[in-house]
C-alpha cells in the first residue's frame, strides 16, 4: 500500500476537525430553535443592560442600586409608550386623509400604467382588486384562523418581552458579581482565559449595540425630517419603522425606505417618490460611510461582505431576528478570537538596556 502523502493527512486533519466544529455548531443552533423565545428574551435584556449600563451606574452612585435599575427601566418603558403614543396620534389623526390620498394615487398609477410604454389593460387592476374580494370572502375562515394565529403570536411576544425585561433588571442589578461568579466556579486554569474572553465579548456587545441604536436614531431623524419636508403623510411611522429596521445592516434601512417610497408615490405621485428612492441612496452612503466608521469601528471590525453573508445567513436560519442577532453575535466571536490569540502570543524580549 503507498503512503499517504502529507498534504493529504493534513487535509484530512482539518477535516475532521471541522466536521467536529460544524456538528458542535449545528447543535448549538439546534438547541437555540428549540428554545429560542428564552434565547430571544434573554438577547433583549444584554441590548437593554447594554444600553442602560451607564446611566444605572451614575444613578447608583446616589440612590441605593436596586433603586437605580428600576428608575432606568421605568424611564425607558415610559420613553417608549410616549414614542408609540405619539405614533398611534400620527397615524388616527392621518388616517382619513391618508386613505383619501392613497385612493386619488391609485387611480393616478392606474392612468399612468394605461398610457405608453406600459399600456395596460384598464380593467386589469379593477379585476384584480374584485379578485382578491372573492378570495377573501371565499377563504374567509381560513384568514379568520391566521388572524386568531397571529393573537398566538402576540401572547408569545409579550411573554418574551416580560422575560426579557426581567432578565435586564437582574443584568444591571448585579450583572459583574454574576459573571465573577461563574468563573469561580470554573478550574483554575480556565479562569484567567474565560475571564479575558468576557471582557472582549462585554466591550464588543456593548459597542456594537450603542453604535447601532446611534445609526438607528440618525437615520430615523433624517428620513422623518425629508419625509415632513417633502409632505408624505406618516411621517413620524415611517421614521420609526426607519429606526427599527436600521438593526438590519445593510438591507433593513432600504426596505423601509422602500415602503416610505410606496406611500410616497400613492399620496404624492412619482416625482415626490423618486425623491424618496434617492433619499434610500443618499442615506446608504451617510451611513455605510460616514456613520459606521465613526461610531462602530472600534466595535464591529468586520468586512462588508461578512456582514452581508451574516445577515443573510442569520435570515435564512431564524427570520428577522436572526437578521438581527447575525452580525453582533459574528463581531463578539471574532472579539473573542482575537482577545485570546492576543493573550496567547508572548510579549517581546526586553534589551538590557530597558
Amino acid at each position: 500500500m503507498p503512503p499517504v502523502s502529507a498534504f493529504l493527512r493534513t487535509a484530512a486533519s482539518y477535516a475532521w476537525r471541522l466536521l467536529v466544529v460544524g456538528a458542535a455548531v449545528y447543535a448549538v443552533f439546534a438547541v437555540l430553535g428549540r428554545f429560542h423565545e428564552i434565547a430571544v428574551a434573554v438577547f433583549l435584556g444584554l441590548v437593554v443592560a447594554a444600553l442602560l449600563w451607564w446611566p444605572t451606574r451614575r444613578l447608583a452612585r446616589t440612590l441605593p442600586r436596586s433603586v437605580a435599575v428600576a428608575v432606568t427601566l421605568l424611564g425607558s418603558v415610559l420613553l417608549l409608550l410616549g414614542v408609540l403614543t405619539l405614533v398611534g396620534t400620527a397615524v388616527a389623526g392621518e388616517s382619513t386623509t391618508l386613505a383619501r390620498e392613497f385612493h386619488e394615487g391609485i387611480d393616478s398609477i392606474e392612468e399612468y400604467l394605461e398610457r405608453p410604454p406600459f399600456r395596460l389593460n384598464p380593467h386589469a387592476l379593477s379585476d384584480l382588486q374584485s379578485r382578491l374580494g372573492d378570495y377573501l370572502s371565499s377563504h374567509r375562515s381560513a384568514v379568520l384562523s391566521q388572524a386568531l394565529s397571529g393573537a398566538g403570536r402576540l401572547v408569545h411576544v409579550l411573554t418574551v418581552l416580560a422575560l426579557g425585561a426581567f432578565c435586564s433588571f437582574f443584568f444591571l442589578h448585579g450583572g459583574d458579581r454574576q459573571w465573577a461568579w461563574f468563573c469561580a466556579q470554573l478550574p483554575p486554569s480556565m479562569r484567567a482565559r474565560v475571564g479575558i474572553a468576557g471582557d472582549a465579548a462585554w466591550r464588543t456587545f456593548t459597542g456594537y449595540t450603542r453604535g447601532i441604536v446611534l445609526v438607528a436614531a440618525t437615520n430615523a431623524v433624517l428620513v422623518g425630517v425629508a419625509l415632513y419636508l417633502l409632505g408624505v403623510p406618516l411621517a413620524v411611522p415611517l421614521a420609526l419603522l426607519e429606526f427599527f429596521a436600521a438593526f438590519i445592516p445593510l438591507i433593513g434601512s432600504p426596505v423601509a425606505l422602500a415602503v416610505a417610497a410606496v406611500v410616497a408615490l400613492a399620496a404624492k405621485g412619482p416625482l415626490v417618490a423618486g425623491v424618496v428612492v434617492a433619499l434610500i441612496v443618499i442615506i446608504g452612503q451617510i451611513e455605510g460611510h460616514l456613520l459606521h466608521p465613526l461610531v462602530m469601528s472600534r466595535a464591529v471590525r468586520l468586512h462588508p461582505l461578512v456582514v452581508a453573508i451574516s445577515v443573510v445567513a442569520g435570515a435564512i436560519a431564524a427570520g428577522v431576528v436572526g437578521a438581527v442577532v447575525a452580525v453582533p453575535l459574528v463581531s463578539v466571536t471574532w472579539s473573542v478570537h482575537t482577545a485570546l490569540r492576543d493573550a496567547r502570543r508572548p510579549l517581546p524580549a526586553q534589551s538590557p538596556d530597558e
